[in-house]
């Protein structure tokens, strides 16, 4: 990829929307597969009570819209300020009681399971019905948009074309808890190609910190895709 298309993937830009301001991909095609449009505001004449407590609206008790769920609320209900990183907004935004509780539990993602998918891991990687692995280094590009395979071959994988994802598991820990990823298998849509190609990642076993850092990818991958799959769903 030439470092002209790279600029262009990875450009931004800073916009104002009724919500607050937004730093957006320059170039609509190039926006994380992560993101959520923002909703629709109800409109006000549609809610004259505060849709969590019922409240009346007044002088007094003025209305508040979510910015992610677009819905009506007091004051009370939605004084929350909350980052909302899904929908690339600057500072926090106010939202109501339910959508920052989802919105917290997402801010771990971005803190610490999307830095891990774009610093990459090491694997043992297999396409189709290959019975020879390559060693590559596997990342997310910095856009997020794609998966970067680099090894003796190179590959790119649109995020957006991945159907399905199943972490690999062996064995449980002495005195129970939860069984050790080893790898991934997915099935993606691959330019030219007919059907869905499958993709196999297996950590290698030749040093810990290197096992150690691959599991650590895995689980964040398994976290990117169920916010992939919402994000299809909205």
């Amino acid at each position: 990829m030439s470092s002209e298309v790279a600029a262009r993937r990875d450009a931004k830009k800073l916009v104002r929307s009724p919500s607050g301001l937004r730093m957006v991909p320059e170039h609509r095609a190039f926006g994380s597969p992560f993101g959520l449009e923002e909703p629709q505001w109800v409109p006000d004449k549609e809610c004259p009570r505060c849709m969590q407590c019922d409240a009346k609206f007044d002088f007094l008790t003025r209305k508040h819209h979510c910015r992610r769920c677009g819905k009506c609320f007091c004051d009370k209900c939605c004084g929350q300020k909350v980052p909302l990183r899904r929908m690339c907004f600057v500072d926090p935004v106010r939202q109501c009681a339910e959508c920052a509780l989802v919105s917290h539990k997402e801010a771990e993602f971005y803190d610490k399971q999307l830095k891990v998918l774009l610093s990459g891991a090491t694997f043992l990687v297999t396409f189709g019905n290959s019975e020879k692995p390559e060693t590559m280094v596997c990342r997310l590009s910095n856009n997020q948009r794609y998966l970067l395979l680099d090894g003796d071959s190179r590959h790119e994988i649109d995020i957006a074309h991945i159907s399905t994802v199943q972490i690999l598991t062996e064995g449980f820990p002495p005195g129970g808890g939860n069984a050790r990823a080893t790898g991934m298998s997915l099935r993606f849509a691959a330019p030219g190609a007919e059907g869905l190609t499958q993709l196999k990642l297996t950590a290698g076993e030749d040093a810990h910190a290197s096992r150690r850092q691959s599991t650590a990818w895995l689980a964040a991958m398994h976290k990117a895709t169920k916010l992939l799959y919402e994000s299809r769903d909205q």
